[in-house]
Formats: structure tokens, C-alpha cells, sequence
């Protein structure tokens, strides 16, 4: 397999954009991404659009108002993990040979309220939707661990202290502990603003191989791992313990195998905290931190800016915003220009290798859910796990 290399990266400011189309505001993250790259004139081999809710053919219509036509365009669509699998299909066909430039985008223009349960999900329309699902989740860890309601609330604490030093994150104000902890209960013990927003935005990257980046002086951020993995079916109705932590486990094991690292190496990294917990599980799940200490992380500050490894620097969703599709490309942005050294108030002094985690439509125990993970790095990082 090939290297693949990150040449170019555009973002739009997450928010709320009511009387603008998905195409209005998509298109201005690509026009960043590729001027970012110094691209010019030069025709893109192909293109891959995450998106859940963009209709037919959104990406097309994206690059029609670019006059960016002709080439292979796919819509992938993956709940939450949909930008990380739009980027893993563009690194496969790049890794693979088949191509030697791609734009990877991905983009959503959502609906206030709790996003809607597939067809056949009876729980969900009975009250188990997802904020319930993730208290469930975060009940079951303080009950087994001792996880307070303290430190999942500083994880929202930390997250919004990063997103408001981010001009794209749509909520750039700190809060206060006591702040979430008061806050509107959602599902107990989670509050409202231990709850991603809902938000329209998109975000996109230009990958290319090393000859096409050594043709542009872009060979500084390469793609050292690319896993995308799914759910594994289990009879939850008589396993207790039926959880999807495996799926996170399973996509970052692969994921040290084929960059050839291990979590110690990793410096910055984003991770899906669509609520609070979600983080805290991530810790624990990518190899961070051992089963049940996640939320020692939180309190040593180990995972804040200036810790010893900062986790959501972009203000994770809790702070950016939750796009469904547009989450993982968002965070590959941040990572990239993190190890590029253009973060500005979020920088990480000295970050080498990062990782970027996105995990959606995870049912625990029927089998279904995806996990993207991506560990990026530059020219010169070695292991030292």
C-alpha cells in the first residue's frame, strides 16, 4: 500500500445556516480546501461526500456549483461515523494505487431536536433514544467504577473551554461546573449541556499520494492508519454485559497495528463525545487510560489543553457541534493542523502524531454501528511505545 498524505484542509464555522442550501455552504469548505493545497486548475481523479441527510446526489450538486464535474463522486452515508468512512474509502483508493488525488467531504445541514430513530427501532420511539442510550451507558460506568456526575460534567467543561478559543465551533463560550451540572436534564445523570447541538456544517480534505504531494511541497501530514470497522451481533437479550466498546477497540488495535504506534506516541487526539460520556468511554476504549479510570483523566487534567495529552482541542462536539457527516472530516481538519502547527490558541506544542475517533449508529448487542479511526502523523514520528 502507498502512502497518503493531507494537502489541503477547509472547514466552514459551524452553526446555523436557515436560509442557506447544503451546497451554499459545503462548497465554501472545498474552495478552502483547495486553494489550501495550491491545487490551481488541476482536476481531482475523484471525490467522497459523507452525509446522512443531503438528499440524492448531494456531492454532485456540491461540485457542480464549483465546476468540478466528470470524476468518480460518491455519497457514503454512515450515521456519525460518515466522514470517517468517506475518508477511508478516499485513502483506499489512493493507498491502493487506483488514484492519485481525491477530496473527501463531508457535510450536513441538520434539524433542531433529537435525531430521529431508523425504521424498526421500536425502543427508540418507546423513549430509548439516543441521550437515553448514552445514560444508560454512563449509569452502568458509575455503578461499575465510581465515575461521578462531576467528572462527566468537566468533560463538557474542558470541551467548551477549547471550543472558545475556535472561530468554527458553534458555541465559543466557556461554562462552569456548576453551570452544567444545573443545566436542563436530558437523561439523568446527563444534562443539557452535556449533549452535542445539533448544526449545520461541513468540512473537506484533499489527500493525495506522495508523488502528487512532493509535485506541491505538501508532504508534511500522513495517513499512518485509516480502520474503519462495524458492530459484531450478540444476543443482547441474554447478555447482560452487551456493550459496544469492542467497536472503538477493535477499529484502534488495528489501527497502532498498521501505523506501527501505540496510544503512548499519540500527542493530540479528537474523539466522538456526543455526550459526555461518550468521551470518558474513549479514554478507555482507544487505550488511553485503563478500564474505569477515564474519569481520573478528567480530573488530573491529563486530557485539557496543556495536559499530557489534550483530547477535543477543536472543542469536540459538545463545543463544535455534531453534523452528522461533516463530524469526522471536522476532526481530521483539527488534527491536521495541529501537527502542521497552525491551531493558533488551541496549538499542542510539539504534536507529532494524532488520533481522530468517530463512532455512529451503534445499537449494543444487534450488530450494527461503525467506528472510524485515523492516526496521522508527520514526516519524521517514530514509535516510542
Amino acid at each position: 500500500m502507498r502512502d497518503v498524505f493531507i494537502i489541503g484542509t477547509g472547514i466552514v464555522p459551524f452553526g446555523r445556516y436557515p436560509d442557506l442550501l447544503l451546497e451554499d455552504f459545503a462548497k465554501e469548505a472545498v474552495t478552502e480546501a483547495v486553494g489550501d493545497a495550491g491545487l490551481g486548475a488541476r482536476r481531482f481523479d475523484m471525490a467522497i461526500f459523507g452525509h446522512s441527510n443531503g438528499g440524492r446526489v448531494a456531492g454532485q450538486r456540491v461540485l457542480r456549483e464549483l465546476s468540478l464535474t466528470g470524476m468518480p463522486i460518491l455519497n457514503v452515508e454512515n450515521a456519525c461515523a460518515g466522514g470517517g468512512t468517506s475518508l477511508h474509502v478516499g485513502w483506499m483508493a489512493i493507498a491502493s494505487g487506483l488514484h492519485d488525488l481525491a477530496l473527501v467531504v463531508g457535510m450536513e445541514k441538520m434539524e433542531r431536536g433529537l435525531i430521529p430513530p431508523n425504521p424498526g427501532e421500536y425502543e427508540s420511539f418507546l423513549g430509548k433514544t439516543l441521550p437515553a442510550k448514552y445514560a444508560l451507558r454512563a449509569r452502568k460506568h458509575m455503578q461499575r467504577y465510581g465515575l461521578t456526575i462531576e467528572q462527566l460534567a468537566q468533560v463538557s467543561v474542558k470541551n467548551h473551554s477549547a471550543g472558545a478559543l475556535n472561530p468554527n465551533a458553534h458555541y465559543q463560550q466557556e461554562v462552569t461546573l456548576e453551570e452544567v451540572l444545573a443545566s436542563r436534564p436530558i437523561a439523568e445523570p446527563l444534562t443539557l449541556l452535556q449533549c452535542c447541538p445539533t448544526t449545520d456544517g461541513a468540512a473537506a480534505l484533499v489527500i493525495a499520494s506522495a508523488e502528487v504531494a512532493d509535485q506541491l511541497g505538501r508532504r508534511g501530514v500522513r495517513i499512518a492508519a485509516s480502520v474503519l470497522k462495524s458492530g459484531i451481533y450478540r444476543n443482547s437479550s441474554t447478555d447482560a454485559t452487551a456493550s459496544d466498546d469492542d467497536l472503538a477497540e477493535r477499529a484502534a488495535a488495528a489501527a497502532y497495528e498498521m501505523a506501527g504506534l501505540g496510544p503512548s506516541d499519540i500527542d493530540v487526539a479528537e474523539v466522538h463525545d456526543a455526550f459526555t460520556i461518550g468521551e470518558i468511554l474513549a479514554y478507555e476504549n482507544l487505550g488511553f487510560c485503563e478500564r474505569g479510570e477515564g474519569g481520573r483523566l478528567v480530573d488530573e487534567g491529563v486530557t485539557a489543553l496543556g495536559g499530557r495529552l489534550p483530547v477535543n482541542t477543536s472543542g469536540g462536539r459538545l463545543s463544535m457541534g455534531h453534523p452528522l457527516g461533516a463530524t469526522g472530516v471536522a476532526q481530521v481538519v483539527e488534527l491536521t493542523r495541529q501537527l502542521e502547527g497552525r491551531a493558533g490558541a488551541r496549538q499542542v506544542p510539539r504534536a507529532r502524531a494524532a488520533l481522530a475517533h468517530v463512532q455512529g449508529g451503534s445499537t449494543p448487542g444487534i450488530g450494527t454501528g461503525a467506528a472510524a479511526v485515523h492516526i496521522l502523523t508527520t514526516e519524521e514520528t517514530t514509535s516510542v511505545h
